[in-house]
């Protein structure tokens, strides 16, 4: 048998029930005791000295460890206080297809349930208080809309239920809680006291009767309504039988523990015998007590009557049926039934009848309607034990439908934790777009949400414990994303082409953003219409290229005279005369011919790839000259090449088929002037001159056309060999049996070899 604790934390007494549910649903009490508070620790059902009553719950403990012979780890609670809250709301739950409704499935429900309870009751308080749920009750449930009395093992499209969900400010929780505690004991169940009490009380075959429930303890007078088959409402009176034991206290002259005890004994003898504070002993008849106490039980009883119609809807109830010891008072029945409009037989206090499924293995105990709360709080645990755990996240308090899965993000989700706040946040994007296509910059991610449990690193995927104390820092939100131009993709692979002089340079295309112009480290802006220019005005090429042409001579753009604002196009030709470059310190270098006509005239004199430090290999921009362009050209002060302190960019120039870089004006020079005005067009260019390279590849035989000159990387853009596909191996590169350099040149005949070996 596995043993159930359950504790009843009244006002002033706390009792402890240790007992089982046999299978024929008998419960079966194998030990049980009561002991006062030493002093008023508790008013009103809440916790005034938490030490105090820890004290004496550890002392039920131990005493009922002592009569069953083991150690109590676990407890079950049921709270009260003067501030209750009740919500009652209607949920439904539709399934993607037809669906036999399970167990979990309703659980699912009542959780919903109790969010959109907690969702109203937040929209309605206007207290300083935080609530938290301390049970529900289901009203009614709906299968397709139909109302039904049992919903499970049904076939549904979608379920639904009328829902009462109790609540009570956190810190009367949070004082039970920490009073366990000190104790010795975890919380294994927690319900609210009168759903406890009605359980035992009224029996679900009476709950078709519209009745009330009252539970009168010592600080409140707690109450409940059935009607048609459900419970319908609680509520809570702050008035109960401390106040007659005050007015006792001040008429006899006596400390509270004898008032309680002269209390009592007027409700079992004829005479009450006590000593007052002076050591006077007096007997006195138990009416003396009755007539002293009535204005007090009028009060009660008339407060108990309203809040009954109040919460039926100001209708009458049926019956009204009474448990716990302040409902023992002599004529409290009576006045009860008087205010209620209902014959005194149709108020009754509920004891020993309600009991009958109750045996206690204890010979002494005689049942009575004190254990009516105590018990229901054990039977309780049966309904919800291994279904809900209770946990503190982020100091809130929660209960949560266990279903042996639950992790830390369920305990998020319930308690409202933004999603977004559980995971790293990345910046604001930049969405825009280049030469039409949609494009999207994310931002930088931020830090990740710091997670623990009961004080110790975890993540958002660390299974819960029951009782454990959760805390989430929100993750942070990144930098919003930062991109310029010069880091597009199309801005560093898209070239434009020109043949100056004969000589073939290739140049990035410039940018245009919302139609204007910008510089390279332009930062791309949300909502960017951004197109890469297929176009250069001869002034922009010059400046661009940064030589000085003689505009006393003509310039030729296809053959054809041109001005400074002439636009010119992928592979059109220019005729210009040059006077003198940027780079003054290679004027004097020995330049190759752009064709077997020797160029003779100083002024028409460019610079070679090696007077940049650039072998003769057709590597253009892919060879380590690259870097040695950049460095090379660094290091003319600003007077000599125009760039003044800004970093050096590259142009591409071809002689006589070798690609050569040549140094570029200063970028933001270039890009900062007006768009050029729209000529009419030009006409289609001259063809460049090609040449035609004819090479056996593994054997067969490959035509290279298109260019002046090839080198060994312009096979691939002629054969079929997956550059991707090593897979972990080596590439083996030969040209006529020697190794070959990608920038290799490459003639007529040579013998190329080219496959995947193992490393």
């Amino acid at each position: 048998m596995n043993n159930v604790f359950g504790l009843d934390i009244g006002t002033r007494n706390v009792v402890g029930t240790v007992g089982y549910l046999t299978e024929e649903d008998k419960f079966i009490v194998v030990a049980q005791y009561m002991k006062q508070h030493e002093t008023r620790s508790m008013l009103d059902g809440q916790i005034h000295d938490i030490g105090k009553v820890a004290h004496t719950i550890a002392a039920v403990k131990a005493e009922l460890e002592s009569q069953t012979g083991e150690k109590l780890e676990e407890v079950c609670i049921a709270a009260a206080g003067r501030v209750l809250r009740t919500v009652t709301t209607h949920v439904e739950y539709e399934y993607a297809e037809e669906t036999v409704v399970s167990g979990e499935d309703i659980h699912t429900l009542d959780l919903l349930g109790v969010e959109a309870a907690q969702d109203i009751l937040k929209e309605k308080n206007d207290t300083k208080y935080h609530f938290y749920c301390v049970g529900y009750s289901v009203v009614k449930y709906y299968l397709n809309d139909e109302l039904y009395i049992s919903i499970e093992g049904h076939k549904a499209n979608k379920i639904g239920e009328d829902i009462i969900v109790t609540f009570l400010p956190e810190d009367v929780v949070d004082g039970l809680y920490a009073a366990v505690g000190l104790a010795g004991l975890t919380v294994a169940n927690m319900t609210l006291e009168p759903i406890a009490a009605i359980n035992v009380a009224i029996p679900e075959n009476y709950r078709m009767l519209n009745l009330a429930l009252v539970d009168v303890g010592a600080g409140t007078s707690d109450i409940s309504i059935t009607k048609e088959g459900s419970i319908i409402a609680y509520g809570m009176i702050p008035y109960a039988g401390d106040e007659l034991t005050e007015v006792i206290v001040q008429h006899y002259l006596v400390d509270f523990s004898t008032a309680e005890e002269i209390k009592l004994q007027s409700t079992e003898k004829d005479e009450v015998t006590y000593e007052d504070i002076m050591n006077i002993s007096h007997t006195i008849p138990s009416k003396d007590v009755w007539d002293l106490v009535a204005p007090v039980v009028d009060k009660i009883t008339s407060e108990v009557a309203d809040g009954i119609l109040k919460l039926n809807g100001d209708n009458p109830v049926s019956a009204c049926f009474v448990v716990g010891g302040g409902g023992k008072i002599h004529g409290f029945t009576d006045m009860l039934a008087e205010y209620l409009d209902l014959p005194e037989e149709r108020v009754a206090l509920r004891g020993e009848e309600v009991l009958k499924e109750v045996t206690f293995m204890q010979e002494d105990i005689k049942k009575d309607p004190l254990l009516v709360t105590p018990i229901g709080i054990c039977l309780n645990y049966y309904e919800q034990k291994n279904n809900f755990i209770m946990v503190r996240f982020n100091g809130e308090r929660l209960k949560l439908y266990d279903n042996n899965r639950l992790t830390i993000v369920d305990a998020a989700l319930q308690a409202g934790f933004p999603n977004d706040q559980l995971f790293p946040r990345r910046g604001m994007p930049i969405n825009f777009t280049v030469n039409g296509t949609a494009r999207m910059v994310r931002g930088e991610a931020g830090e990740p949400a710091i997670v623990t449990m009961n004080g110790k690193p975890a993540n958002i995927n660390t299974p819960l414990e029951p009782n454990c104390e959760i805390t989430i820092e929100p993750s942070t939100v990144g930098d919003a994303a930062v991109y310029t131009i010069a880091q597009l993709d199309e801005y560093n692979q898209s070239e434009i082409t020109f043949i100056i002089n004969g000589r073939r340079v290739r140049c990035p295309k410039f940018v245009e953003v919302n139609g204007e112009l910008e510089p390279p480290s332009y930062e791309i802006k949300d909502g960017d219409a951004i197109d890469l220019r297929n176009y250069f005005t001869v002034e922009q090429i010059i400046s661009f290229m940064d030589v000085e042409v003689d505009m006393d001579r003509d310039i030729l753009v296809n053959n054809r005279p041109a001005e400074l604002d002439t636009m010119v196009y992928e592979n059109f030709s220019i005729e210009w005369t040059t006077l003198s470059f940027g780079v003054a310190a290679i004027e004097d270098e020995d330049l190759s011919p752009a064709t077997d006509t020797e160029m003779t005239e100083p002024e028409q004199k460019m610079p070679s790839a090696e007077d940049f430090g650039v072998e003769d290999n057709d590597a253009g921009i892919e060879s380590a000259a690259g870097t040695e362009i950049n460095s090379q050209a660094a290091n003319f002060g600003p007077e000599e090449n125009g760039f003044g302190d800004e970093a050096v960019s590259t142009v591409e120039l071809e002689l006589d088929g070798t690609d050569t870089a040549m140094p570029e004006t200063v970028a933001d020079t270039v890009f900062a002037e007006q768009s050029a005005p729209q000529p009419a067009p030009m006409p289609e260019p001259a063809p460049p001159l090609t040449r035609t390279c004819t090479v056996l590849v593994n054997n067969e035989r490959v035509e290279l056309t298109g260019k002046e000159s090839y080198i060994f990387v312009d096979i691939f853009d002629h054969i079929s060999f997956d550059l991707s596909a090593g897979g972990g191996r080596g590439i083996v590169t030969l040209i006529n049996g020697g190794n070959a350099e990608f920038s290799q040149k490459l003639n007529d005949g040579d013998r190329i070899e080219l496959y995947w070996k193992e490393i």
